[in-house]
């Protein structure tokens, strides 16, 4: 696997960055999408915190007629659980593995990285950061799920069994169905995780009580000294 480092939005403190959210986004978008976000949440300078955005390699996606478009892997079938591209899944996990490197070696403390990510970027950030073998900051997954549940607890990293994890989804999700979501909490609480679960009355998007749910739980993670 080469250790080419994927193209990325980057947005920087005015100072030293102490902490970094690496953000994924979801399929058929790009980096682009979820930087309006970011001003939202006053973490970069507030807090020292760099973001980094990075775009997905683009690539046919089965469902969607074979179109090639930026993808963190391919979706074969509508129930998301048959036949996951397992090659994708590991190809992204590996290059967001790369991105995670590079803060460290930057200066930026493992415990001081956060993943974030959006659908199949939520999806990837899950199934990277439970299986990452220095500890992280946290996991926030939104209208996302979990990949490859039944390997979990053989491929789990213990250095982030106790990693702060948030859920948020939209109850009338057409895309990612609330109940999938639901089933993946399920599956991370009984292998013991914290899920911090929070639903929201949309579709497969985000709403502004979710920005305000999403800033108080970063600025928890994210803060000096937080808990």
């Amino acid at each position: 696997m080469s250790e080419a480092l994927l193209d990325a939005v980057e947005i920087n403190p005015a100072g030293t960055p102490r902490a970094c959210i690496i953000w994924l986004h979801g399929l058929g978008a790009d980096g682009h999408d979820f930087e309006p976000l970011i001003p939202q949440l006053g973490l970069v300078d507030a807090l020292g915190v760099r973001v980094v955005l990075p775009h997905a390699p683009r690539r046919p996606v089965t469902i969607n007629g074979g179109s090639v478009m930026p993808a963190w892997y391919d979706i074969v079938a509508q129930d998301f659980n048959r036949g996951q591209d397992s090659a994708g899944i590991c190809e992204s996990e590996q290059q967001l593995q790369a991105l995670i490197r590079r803060e460290i070696e930057s200066g930026i403390p493992a415990e001081n990285i956060l993943l974030a990510g959006f659908s199949q970027g939520g999806a990837i950030v899950l199934h990277t950061g439970l299986r990452y073998p220095q500890p992280l900051a946290g996991i926030l997954a939104l209208s996302s799920y979990l990949l490859q549940p039944d390997a979990l607890a053989a491929e789990h990293a213990a250095v982030n069994d106790r990693i702060p994890i948030m859920m948020a989804h939209g109850t009338r999700d057409p895309v990612v169905p609330l109940s999938m979501a639901e089933q993946s909490r399920e599956v991370l609480q009984q292998q013991g995780y914290r899920v911090a679960w929070h639903s929201y009355p949309m579709q497969h998007a985000v709403c502004p009580d979710e920005v305000r749910d999403i800033r108080d739980w970063l600025v928890q993670r994210l803060a000096p000294q937080a808990g």
